[in-house]
């Protein structure tokens, strides 16, 4: 059975078999390195796949093989606020308030503020690092307590 696919989002809904044939897949790429070289039988082409395009390829086959979904996309390089914002999981206004504080870099076209892409996984990941840091010492002073 061919997997279905709609035109308006190009949504693909994967069968039993094609999830299994994807952890067969992924299985067998584990451990991969660097370009991988991938054969086309039905074509008798040989394809040399950048690692950065091979990453995303293991992405989509381990979510496949465990049934789950997943959005594929791209993502412009300058960002409006309120993605920027949704990205973030905050408000427009808070963010706007990291920005005016320079937390968040960004820059303008005309009067609008834009937000580069990689500003936002930057500020998102130091995010990440300040309340795993908070979380550990939160769990090191229970410890030292005997709060367990």
């Amino acid at each position: 059975m061919a997997p279905v696919l709609t035109e308006a989002r190009s949504t693909v809904l994967t069968t039993a078999l094609q999830r299994e044939q994807a952890r067969d897949l992924a299985d067998a790429l584990t451990g991969a390195e660097g370009d991988v070289r991938v054969s086309a039988v039905r074509s008798d082409r040989e394809v040399v796949v950048p690692d950065e395009v091979f990453s995303v390829i293991q992405q989509v086959l381990h979510a496949m093989a465990e049934g789950r979904t997943l959005t594929v996309g791209t993502m412009p390089e300058a960002l409006t606020t309120t993605v920027a914002a949704e990205h973030l999981g905050i408000s427009r206004p808070t963010l706007m308030k990291l920005v005016r504080d320079g937390e968040i870099d960004s820059f303008k076209v005309g009067t609008h503020t834009r937000i580069r892409f990689a500003e936002i996984k930057r500020y998102r990941a130091a995010r990440l690092e300040r309340q795993r840091k908070a979380f550990d010492e939160l769990r090191a002073l229970e410890e030292a307590e005997g709060l367990d």
